[in-house]
Parts: C-alpha cells; sequence; structure tokens
C-alpha cells in the first residue's frame, strides 16, 4: 500500500508504537513517520506507506503547532511529567500572575539557540540521547537553532498555565517550558501536550488507530483513508504526463511537460491519483526524474 495516513495519537505510545501498528493494520512493512512524537504527546503524527516514504526528505522542515500545559514549582529530568523531579516541590510557596508567566514567556520568539534535553532522540557518536541518560552517563549535547513563530500563554489555572505553541522542525517544547520555569526561578516542566498540526497536516485530518483497526484488510477503505496525493506538497505544482513522456521520465530519462511554471520541483501523475514520482526542471518545460515510484 502506498500512500500518507495522519493519525491522532493517542497518549502512551512511542511513535515506533503506532508505525507497528499500522503494519499489522494495513499489511504494509515499509512505514515511517514524520517527526517523533513523545509517548506523553497526543495529535498529529503523518505516515508514509510503501513507496511514498522516498517522499520524507521533502516533508523534513515542516513547521509544528502545540497545545498544552506548563506545570510550575518543580523541574524534572525529562522536562516533562513522565521525569523525576531534580528537585522539592516549590507549588507551595509560588507566587505566579498570568501576567507575570506572559512576561516570562514573550522572550520565547523567533530564532534562538535551544538546548535539546538530556533524554531526547538526538545522537551522540551514533547512539540515542535518551539512552545514555537512561544509564547515568554524562550527555554533552550541543544547542541548535530553531524558530519559534508563536507562543501565548492564555490561561493560568493554579500551578499550571495552558499555551499554544508554533515551532520549526526539530525544536523542543519540553525545552521551552523548562527554560520557562528556570526564568521564573521556580522550576518547571511540561505536564500535557497536543500536537494540532505538522506542516500542512491537522487533526481535521486525522484518523486513530481504533478507527483504522476496523479495516483490516480492506486496502481500498484504507487508502481512502490516505489524504490525497495532488494535495501532499503543495509548494510542489502537480502535472499530468502522457503516455511518452511518463515512459521516459520512468526510465530515468529527461522529458517534456505541460507545466509552464518556474517551479523547480513539479509531482508527476499518470491520471488523478497515481504518483508516478517528483521531476526537476532542467530548463522550460524539459524535466528529470529525482525520485521515482517504480
Amino acid at each position: 500500500m502506498n500512500g500518507l495516513i495522519v493519525i491522532d495519537k493517542t497518549g502512551g505510545m512511542t511513535s515506533h508504537d503506532v508505525v507497528g501498528k499500522l503494519r499489522k493494520i494495513t499489511g504494509e512493512r515499509s512505514i515511517g513517520h514524520l517527526g517523533t512524537l513523545d509517548p506523553m504527546a497526543t495529535g498529529v503524527l503523518p505516515l508514509m506507506l510503501g513507496k511514498y516514504t522516498r517522499l520524507a526528505k521533502y516533508f523534513s522542515s515542516a513547521e509544528k503547532s502545540y497545545t498544552g500545559r506548563i506545570r510550575f514549582g518543580f523541574a524534572t529530568d525529562t522536562y516533562d511529567a513522565e521525569g523525576q523531579a531534580t528537585g522539592p516541590d516549590g507549588s507551595a510557596a509560588l507566587d505566579l500572575t498570568l501576567q507575570k508567566i506572559q512576561e516570562a514567556a514573550s522572550r520565547f520568539h523567533g530564532e534562538m539557540q535551544q538546548m535539546p534535553p538530556a533524554f531526547s532522540a538526538k545522537k551522540i557518536n551514533g547512539k540515542p540521547a535518551y539512552e545514555l541518560a537512561r544509564e547515568g552517563k554524562p550527555v554533552e549535547l550541543k544547542s541548535c537553532k530553531v524558530d519559534i513563530t508563536a507562543f501565548e500563554i492564555v490561561a493560568l489555572d493554579g500551578v499550571e498555565a495552558s499555551f499554544q505553541m508554533s515551532i520549526s522542525a526539530g525544536g523542543y517544547v519540553r525545552s521551552v517550558a523548562h527554560e520557562l520555569g528556570q526564568d521564573l526561578g521556580c522550576g518547571a516542566h511540561l505536564s500535557s501536550l497536543r500536537r494540532t498540526r505538522a506542516g500542512v497536516f491537522t487533526l481535521d485530518e486525522a484518523h486513530t488507530l481504533e478507527e483504522l483497526s476496523s479495516l483490516v484488510g480492506n486496502i481500498e477503505e484504507l487508502e481512502m483513508r490516505s489524504l490525497h496525493p495532488r494535495n501532499l506538497l503543495p509548494e510542489m505544482p502537480s502535472v499530468t504526463g502522457d503516455a511518452i513522456a511518463l515512459g521516459r521520465l520512468r526510465n530515468g530519462a529527461q522529458a517534456n511537460l505541460p507545466e509552464f511554471s518556474s517551479a523547480p520541483l513539479v509531482k508527476v501523475f499518470a491520471g488523478q491519483r497515481e504518483l508516478v514520482g517528483i521531476a526537476k526542471r532542467v530548463a522550460g518545460t524539459l524535466f528529470q526524474p529525482v525520485v521515482g515510484m517504480a
């Protein structure tokens, strides 16, 4: 089965768990997700199936949007509610107001350097940082540049604040929660997180694994839950090739296509739904295949 299905992940599952369950539902072994969601987190998790996994590199820079809650009073080693407290609970002595938190949160906007959590999938000499952290070994990570385009503290309920955030690929919401607690001098961690958008993919088009489980073996119905291929990678125009052009492209040769924009890359189709691949403009309407689905 080839396609892209957006899953509304439930809490308590790793992204790899979701891949495993979808393999059982679809019978397709080649499945990969676009952007890991921590086990505690819920929400949008797009998965590529079959030959569509070859397109993953074109989705790597997608911005993500979230809603969630930050708990003030103490930090944890994982920067979220699944970790161990790194100090005493100071909730009783908190003197926070919504305005004070909003003022502190205002610095988390635009491009900035961010330190990933020690319990993260960042690689250190080829080994995930979280494995070293679990073994009690030192984790030496480097800060990385992230772009936070939106971070709004919308409400304060006791020791927890609700927020909305949009952050670039590779950014950690957990790190923002941790650093906000440091700035306020009281410690904080992420208590809940829901991804509402990953690039162009939203909750509106997401399916639960429970819903898909009723369709085991029904490939036709499962393909209907997959996004229409012409809606993928909207920055690339869609063009339908004739038999001669498609034959050349499928064999790795250049071909002329009826596409007159200046876009450097296009999605090539045979008919309405059959994605033949991605082609690069050489000059004018002459294209070279760069990703094939054969």
